[in-house]
């Protein structure tokens, strides 16, 4: 039984942090990509230390790994996460929102630090 509550708990949690929009969006973006900080700060016109707060929360849950490059940190989906199959099939729902990149690279943007 304890066993059973923890695994909701945890489910709880990944489903929680999937219900934001912002963040269920990254989590698409990663899904195939790797992005920078200032990417997503371009794509949802916010503030960095929201995006970052947002980052922070995936990565604190061990949902996105993150990769120095000098001063900059790069942003992709930690496939190997306990509930990665949970994260997989939710995804597979979701339309694609590459088209969020490639405008990105039109503008010149696309991993511009």
């Amino acid at each position: 039984m304890i066993t059973t509550t923890m695994e909701i708990e945890k489910s709880a949690l990944v489903l929680k942090l999937l219900g934001d929009k912002t963040r269920l969006i990254m989590m698409k973006l990663l899904e195939k990509n790797t992005c920078c900080v200032c990417e997503f700060v371009e794509i949802f016109q916010v503030s960095q230390s929201s995006i970052s707060q947002h980052l922070r929360k995936l990565r604190d849950a061990d949902l996105v790994k993150e990769e120095r490059h000098g001063q900059w940190i790069y942003y992709s989906l930690l496939k190997d996460h306990e509930y990665f199959n949970l994260i997989e099939q939710i995804l597979k729902q979701l339309p694609s929102q590459d088209y969020l990149l490639r405008e990105l690279e039109q503008k010149g943007m696309r991993i511009s630090c």
